[in-house]
């Protein structure tokens, strides 16, 4: 048999590979599913000029996110050309999805292989076929390689949205939703918790939709998921992200409630602004009173915390109706916040609104909420001080030897604050009772 230029010796060997995803963590869950789909081990390398696949899953969301991704691709290119032994370099994720094969291959004729976001699952078959590997065995929920370390992992329910906000290219470029099906999903749970993961954190543009484009009277609900993940053995901590306001139903907090743990108190609820008027022009499904969803939250469950986003200088954003947000935020008291200044994105409905607000009217309106949010983060957190909680590591400082990163129950990975801890017993993946020393305005201390 011919051998092919980017063939390795035998399907048996670790296959080395250097990886790099870009965006969310829904990007992360597809280079997960990918580099565990190959057909052999693979072997994380540190140097391109040591594996044998580049793979570079791109974002595509927004235009700072595109140039990114365009640069990591030119950065690798660049390395690549040096290299006496070249490995495939292999492009995947939103980037391609949203400008095509056809337009980034002239661009960008460096690329061995595209692997858009319309052929996700064929992803793995796509790259065995440039390496020259021979087909993986079939598994029931397929292989994935964890990227997060033993103490977490992102659930990704469901692909693409059903939604239209009038800002997004998500819909465009991932298509409609498409709930995973829950035996599958509990299937990967499983895998999961078995390779010692303790947290589960669900994720999909929309989770509250997942079930809705199941056919049947009977077609399982959110609901139903959590409570048949909550029953799985080694889970410790269950979270719910990117829940859209619509979908925080009654139903769904009083079944969290019932549950308890593992399931968490912790609720991401994006919603984008305070303003009715705002609401309506973005097209996003809740165009009421904010109020109403967290007085609804809070009436269940108390003890909540809660992580939203907003996008300020949309179009046609007044000062005044900036300050309303303002005074909405410092009113909520969000446990955390982020803030977009908006972004233009072609093809999108927002982008022909009339209104447009200056770029650093935008970036200073970014900075003015988010000093609002500093002081309200700084506050709810020194309430944590002298208190004895739980608290789950992740990974070792990189500078300080014996200090650790980690997180309480109201932190979500990678997009929340750190509990930085230190003591005996502390290792990445030990759930230990902590004493909370010292805050800061977005971080906690602690001593195991």
């Amino acid at each position: 048999m011919p051998s092919h230029p980017h063939s390795v010796p035998t399907p048996r060997r670790p296959l080395p590979v250097w990886a790099l995803s870009l965006g969310c963590p829904k990007n992360r869950v597809d280079s997960e599913r990918l580099l565990g789909s190959l057909g052999a081990p693979v072997k994380p390398v540190a140097h391109m000029g040591r594996s044998r696949l580049v793979f570079i899953n791109t974002c595509g969301f927004i235009e700072p996110a595109v140039r990114e991704s365009i640069r990591a691709v030119l950065d690798a290119a660049r390395h690549l050309e040096k290299l006496r032994r070249r490995p495939l370099l292999a492009v995947a994720g939103c980037m391609v999805g949203r400008y095509g094969v056809a337009e980034l291959a002239k661009e960008l004729p460096e690329v061995d292989l595209w692997l858009p976001t319309e052929e996700l699952e064929r992803w793995p078959a796509l790259v065995r076929a440039a390496l020259g590997l021979p087909p993986a065995p079939e598994t029931r929920s397929g292989g994935r390689l964890l990227s997060t370390g033993p103490s977490y992992a992102w659930l990704k329910v469901g692909e693409g949205c059903r939604h239209r906000c009038a800002f997004c290219t998500i819909p465009s470029i991932r298509g409609p939703l498409r709930s995973a099906p829950m035996e599958a999903l509990l299937a990967e749970a499983r895998c999961l918790l078995a390779q010692g993961v303790r947290e589960l954190d669900l994720v999909a543009q929309d989770v509250s939709a997942w079930g809705g484009d199941f056919a049947g009277d009977e077609r399982p609900r959110l609901t139903d998921l959590i409570t048949a993940l909550a029953g799985l053995d080694g889970l410790v901590w269950l979270r719910l992200l990117y829940l859209y306001p619509t979908g925080v139903t009654e139903s769904l907090l009083r079944r969290m409630a019932e549950l308890g743990p593992p399931v968490l108190p912790y609720l991401d609820i994006p919603l984008q602004h305070a303003v009715p008027k705002l609401l309506r022009s973005m097209g996003r499904p809740f165009a009421g009173d904010p109020r109403r969803v967290l007085e609804r939250v809070r009436g269940i469950l108390p003890e909540a915390a809660l992580r939203t986003t907003f996008i300020v200088g949309y179009p046609g954003e007044t000062e005044a109706q900036f300050d309303e947000l303002c005074r909405f935020v410092a009113e909520a008291r969000f446990t955390h916040l982020g803030v977009f200044a908006y972004q233009a994105e072609e093809g999108t409905p927002a982008a022909a609104l009339p209104g447009a607000v200056p770029m650093p009217v935008r970036e200073e309106r970014r900075a003015r909420l988010m000093e609002i949010q500093s002081a309200i983060s700084a506050d709810i957190l020194a309430q944590s001080v002298g208190k004895r909680l739980p608290v789950l590591v992740d990974a070792p400082a990189p500078d300080w030897p014996g200090l650790h990163r980690g997180r309480v129950w109201f932190q979500a990975p990678e997009v929340d604050g750190t509990t930085w801890v230190s003591g005996p017993g502390v290792a990445p993946g030990a759930l230990l009772e902590c004493d909370i020393v010292e805050s800061s305005d977005y971080d906690l201390s602690a001593l195991a």
